[in-house]
């Protein structure tokens, strides 16, 4: 594998680069693709364009945008000059992402047209939409560039937690850390065959994640705009995509497009991948159903210590529904559920470390104390139980938690119970 060790040049060059990489749903009825040597041709000009306007090493990049091509380009081609990228949340509103702008010091922001101006005026922008010389075209300088050979702890890209309280944290993820993520994911398998369909939004570590996955892999991936639900379910029947990714409330969107999916032939779908949020024994019954003979793969992650803390059991058990999975048999991963003093329960919250976690929040040293313990795990604030073979299940949230009649409850363990009335489809407590 020609990889340099630098997470934005993630593209296997000895293989075959006129394979489609992207199809970009951006205009639904006029889709854009682009090849492996047209994605990498295009990531390599932003590099020589960033680094011809000066921008160092270690400095802040942002991007302000619906998914699109231009948006992996530019995250690639901003970490391929040794610059930081920071994939901003555009939900957000517009004094939380002008906090976000100045609390990681960007430099420069890419941002699409209804987006710009949501950038303070006073930052240099480049539009994905302004075809004129300020434009993202223009900004381009093609030709070849050097990849930045970064330190295994350099930093590659900044996430902002949305955070539940409070403004959002500045998350550091390194190049050593989600290479790591990569590669772990892809040991012993092949994934070039695949098609994956990409809808959750590029600021978030579930897109970004399977994005650079399916990269790394040499896979093609079909990259929606937005999630809406109708349009997702007709690119799935347009591109053959076979691997769906998604957050659980996707999937029980697209379920309820009744008449839409007795129209449309699903049978490419392989792999139902989802994560990001708890879901239902309802609606894992509903996905198979909807799309038979598909494995469905039910993830657990955190911006702060990634996607891949877990995986099969090593003795071969079939992962039950609902679960996470197996702790990975990994010496650079640690997982443990603490309970008050007990740091080895079968039921708490759920500390990890791996080479993905965060060095620590920026800019926020006591964050950072409150969120990594002296021993170096990452607590994650979710509660888990641990059943008889050593699965993990998530439980709760630990500040949801309430308690009656002197027992500790969760709601969405309140949900399951109701939602196993045949009466009751969906609950939120």
């Amino acid at each position: 594998m020609a990889h340099t060790g630098n997470l934005g040049d993630l593209i296997d060059r000895s293989r075959d680069l006129d394979k489609l990489a992207l199809i970009d749903l951006l205009d639904e009825a006029r889709p854009r693709r682009l090849t492996y040597r047209e994605l990498d041709a295009e990531a390599d000009a932003v590099a020589r364009a960033l680094a011809g306007r000066g921008i160092r090493r270690g400095e802040r990049v942002g991007i302000l945008a619906i998914n699109r091509a231009a948006f992996l380009a530019t995250y690639l081609g901003i970490m391929r000059a040794g610059m930081v990228a920071v994939p901003v949340n555009h939900k957000f509103p517009r004094e939380t992402i002008g906090f976000i702008l100045a609390d990681c010091d960007a430099k420069l922001v890419f941002a699409d047209a209804e987006r710009a101006p949501l950038v303070p005026t006073h930052l240099a922008t480049v539009s994905f939409d302004d075809e004129g010389p300020a434009g993202y075209r223009a900004f381009l300088d093609p030709g070849p560039f050097e990849t930045v050979r970064p330190a295994d702890d350099e930093v590659a890209m900044f996430l902002y937690t949305s955070g539940s309280t409070g403004r959002p944290k500045g998350v550091p993820l390194t190049h050593y850390g989600h290479l790591w993520v990569i590669r772990t994911r892809g040991r012993g398998a092949d994934a070039s065959a695949h098609r994956f369909l990409v809808a959750a939004p590029l600021y978030h570590m579930n897109a970004l994640a399977i994005s650079k996955y399916a990269l790394w892999s040499h896979a093609t991936i079909v990259l929606m705009p937005q999630f809406k639900a109708p349009a997702y379910l007709r690119a799935i029947a347009d591109h053959q995509a076979t691997w769906l990714t998604s957050v659980p409330t996707m999937l029980a969107l697209i379920l309820q497009e009744k008449e839409l999916l007795a129209t449309l032939d699903l049978s490419s779908v392989k792999v139902v991948a989802m994560g990001s949020a708890p879901a239902t024994q309802a609606l894992i019954d509903s996905v198979q159903a909807t799309f038979a003979g598909s494995r469905i793969a039910y993830g657990y992650g955190t911006t702060e210590a990634g996607p891949t803390s877990f995986g099969p059991h090593p003795d071969g058990i079939p992962t039950p529904d609902l679960c996470v999975g197996y702790p990975l048999a990994d010496p650079e991963v640690r997982v443990r559920l603490v309970d008050g003093d007990n740091y080895d329960a079968d039921q708490g919250v759920l500390h990890q470390d791996n080479p993905a976690r965060m060095p620590g929040y920026h800019n926020m040293p006591e964050k950072t104390a409150e969120a990594i313990t002296p021993d170096g795990y990452y607590i994650t604030g979710d509660v888990f139980r641990r059943d008889e073979h050593g699965f993990y299940y998530f439980v709760g949230r630990a500040d949801d938690m309430f308690v009656c009649g002197g027992e500790n409850i969760y709601p969405g363990e309140v949900e399951k119970m109701l939602e196993r009335h045949p009466a009751i489809e969906q609950a939120c407590v």
